[in-house]
């Protein structure tokens, strides 16, 4: 019986273009900017329909390739026969915009209490830090329920739950910069010279760390369009008719035997998304990081 061989110098070479390819980042760059960030800012120019409006009569049409596709409806309709199509491009600027705005939000916050607490440590250190572990400990879902209880799904009930989760990730990371920096001697002259609390915070503190910054709400932007897309998938995020990744996903979940595009779309483009955002991010690290830019 013949027997397939593979070569010894396989894996070497798989790794290897690992390697390259997280160095250059122009594929997570293609992906994002074609599926996401060009659609999000375009859409109403780019969808071929309204991702709201839908006919009973063109109900679960099938993909194009398929048997009983159209070329209208390239990606198939859902359940309402709303383009499929038109409403993951809508999706995309509805995932943006709350990624945007919560990242923004959450990163001020907790960039601001991170410098306050690495800078002047002691009790508001120990304050701040633990309001950070009350928030790290808080149940996403339950958190999510109980405002969506409270105010009913919106997207601010989303922005709301997804600030408290992230500020915490923002004021641990800047606090431990903080403590680091603080005691270089361009901090000390800085104090010499009269310098104000605030103006050594916000001039020398801050700048130094803002790579890592940028890496982290990198990182953070995929984490908040997957968490924004449990939220959905559960009806504790966008309500409907949200043209949303997860409330789609949700309302193709019992149409997967049937009409599996009606989810499996949605999901390849929260896959593609949250995959270039995390190679993206690990190149941003490597970059700015020095001790990484030539392993």
């Amino acid at each position: 019986m013949a027997t397939i061989s593979i070569p010894w110098y396989a894996p070497p070479r798989l790794a290897h273009a690992v390697k390259q390819a997280r160095r250059y980042p122009l594929v997570p760059l293609f992906i994002l900017t074609f599926f996401l960030v060009v659609p999000a800012l375009l859409a109403p120019q780019v969808a071929p329909h309204d991702p709201l409006k839908g006919s009973l009569s063109k109900r679960l049409k099938a993909p194009v390739w398929q048997q009983g596709g159209s070329i209208e409806y390239p990606l198939g309709t859902d359940k309402l026969g709303r383009d499929i199509l038109s409403r993951m491009i809508y999706g995309a600027r509805v995932s943006l915009a709350v990624s945007v705005v919560a990242i923004f939000v959450g990163g001020a916050i907790g960039t601001g209490l991170g410098l306050i607490s690495g800078y002047f440590g002691r009790r508001i250190d120990g304050l701040i830090m633990r309001l950070v572990d009350i928030s790290l400990s808080l149940p996403t879902i339950l958190l999510a329920l109980v405002l969506v209880a409270a105010v009913g799904p919106s997207f601010w009930t989303v922005i709301t739950v997804l600030v408290v989760l992230l500020w915490a990730r923002y004021a641990r990371l800047v606090r431990g910069e903080t403590l680091s920096i603080k005691e270089r001697d361009f901090i000390a002259r800085a104090r010499v010279a009269g310098a104000s609390h605030t103006r050594i915070m916000l001039r020398y503190l801050l700048p130094n760390v803002v790579n890592s910054l940028i890496v982290l709400a990198t990182l953070q932007v995929g984490y908040v369009i997957l968490l924004e897309s449990a939220l959905s998938f559960l009806g504790a995020g966008l309500p409907r008719p949200t043209p949303a990744w997860g409330l789609m996903i949700a309302d193709g979940r019992e149409l997967i035997v049937t009409a599996w595009w009606v989810s499996m779309f949605p999901g390849l483009a929260i896959m593609l998304t949250v995959l270039a955002l995390n190679l993206l991010g690990d190149w941003l690290r490597d970059h700015f990081d020095p001790k990484l830019r030539h392993v």
